[in-house]
C-alpha cells in the first residue's frame, strides 16, 4: 500500500513538473512533504496488512470446525494443558482478589455504615468485571506466551513445512485445536476464579469483619442479575478466542530464530492483554446495552 502511495505522489510530481517548471524550493518542499508522510503511510499499511492476516487465520481456523478431519485427540491434549495447567494460578488469583477486595472495602463502607454490603460489593465486582479480565490476563501470560513459544519454535526448526510437505494442514492440526480448548475452557477457569473469589472474601467478613455466613451470602447472591451472569460467560469466550489466536498468529510468523521466539513470545503476551483489555471496553457497553432485556 505504501509503494502505491509513493508511486502515485511521484507520478503526481512528474506531471506537475510536465506543465510548469517546478523550482528548487518547491522540489525541496515536496520532497520534505513525502519523508514527513513516510512514517505514518509505513504504519498505516503494515497496520492494515497485520489485522487482514490476523482475520484470514482467524476465518480459516473457524472454517476448520465444519469440515473434516477434526483432530479430537489435539483438543484434548490442549484442554489438558490450558485448563488443568492453569487451575493453581486461576484459583490463587481469584482467592485473594476476592479477600483484597474485602479488606479494602472495609474502610470505605465503615464511614457510611455499610460493611453489612460487604457480599455485594464483592460479588458484582469480581463477577462484573475482575473475574473474567482477571482470568483472561493469567492465561494469557500463560498459555499465549506458550502457544507462541511453541509455535515459533516449530516455524524457526521448518517443522510447519515440513506438515505442508506431508500433506497436513498447519492451520487445522495446531491452531484449531488451541482455539477449541481455550475458549470452552476460559469460562470454567473464570466460574472457578468468581466462586474462589466469594470464597476469600467470605473468610475476611467472616473473621476480619465480623459478618454473618447467611448474610454475606445471601446479600452476594441477591446483588447478582442474570445480566452479569450472561456477561460473565460471554466474556472469557471472546477473551479466550483473542488469547488464543493471538498465541498462534505472533507464533506462526517468528523470524530470526531462537532470539526472534523470545520476541514473539513477549509480544504475544502483551498484544493478547492489550486485545483483552480492549475488547472488555466494547463487551461492558454491549452487556449495559443489552441488560434491560436480560433482567426482564
Amino acid at each position: 500500500m505504501f509503494y502505491c502511495l509513493n508511486h502515485i505522489c511521484k507520478s503526481f510530481i512528474l506531471d506537475l513538473g510536465k506543465h510548469r517548471q517546478i523550482n528548487s524550493r518547491e522540489a525541496l518542499m515536496i520532497k520534505a512533504l513525502l519523508s514527513a508522510f513516510e512514517g505514518p503511510l509505513r504504519f498505516l499499511s503494515r497496520a492494515i496488512w497485520e489485522i487482514q492476516s490476523y482475520t484470514f487465520l482467524s476465518s480459516r481456523a473457524i472454517a476448520n470446525l465444519f469440515t473434516r478431519p477434526i483432530y479430537m485427540r489435539e483438543v484434548i491434549l490442549q484442554m489438558d494443558r490450558i485448563g488443568v495447567g492453569s487451575l493453581t494460578i486461576i484459583l490463587l488469583t481469584g482467592f485473594f482478589t476476592g479477600a483484597v477486595l474485602a479488606i479494602q472495602s472495609e474502610s470505605a463502607l465503615r464511614r457510611y455504615g455499610a460493611v453489612s454490603i460487604t457480599g455485594q460489593l464483592v460479588a458484582i465486582t469480581l463477577v462484573r468485571e475482575l473475574g473474567p479480565v482477571l482470568s483472561a490476563l493469567m492465561v494469557a501470560g500463560r498459555v499465549g506466551s506458550g502457544v507462541a513459544s511453541e509455535l515459533g519454535s516449530m516455524v524457526v526448526s521448518e517443522q510447519i513445512n515440513a506438515m505442508r510437505a506431508l500433506g497436513t494442514d498447519p492451520i487445522r492440526k495446531l491452531v484449531t485445536p488451541r482455539m477449541i480448548a481455550t475458549i470452552m475452557l476460559l469460562p470454567l477457569l473464570t466460574i472457578l476464579c468468581n466462586a474462589v473469589g466469594l470464597c476469600g472474601g467470605w473468610i475476611i467478613a467472616r473473621y476480619k469483619l465480623l459478618l454473618s455466613t447467611s448474610q454475606y451470602w445471601s446479600d452476594a447472591m441477591n446483588a447478582l442479575q442474570p445480566a452479569d451472569v450472561f456477561g460473565t460467560l460471554l466474556k472469557p469466550i471472546v477473551f479466550g478466542f483473542i488469547i488464543s489466536m493471538t498465541g498462534c498468529y505472533v507464533g506462526l510468523r517468528t523470524h530470526g530464530g531462537t532470539e526472534g521466539v523470545g520476541r514473539s513470545t513477549t509480544q504475544a503476551v502483551v498484544s493478547s492483554s492489550i486485545l483483552v483489555i480492549t475488547a472488555d471496553f466494547f463487551l461492558n457497553n454491549l452487556i449495559i446495552y443489552l441488560s434491560p432485556y436480560l433482567n426482564v
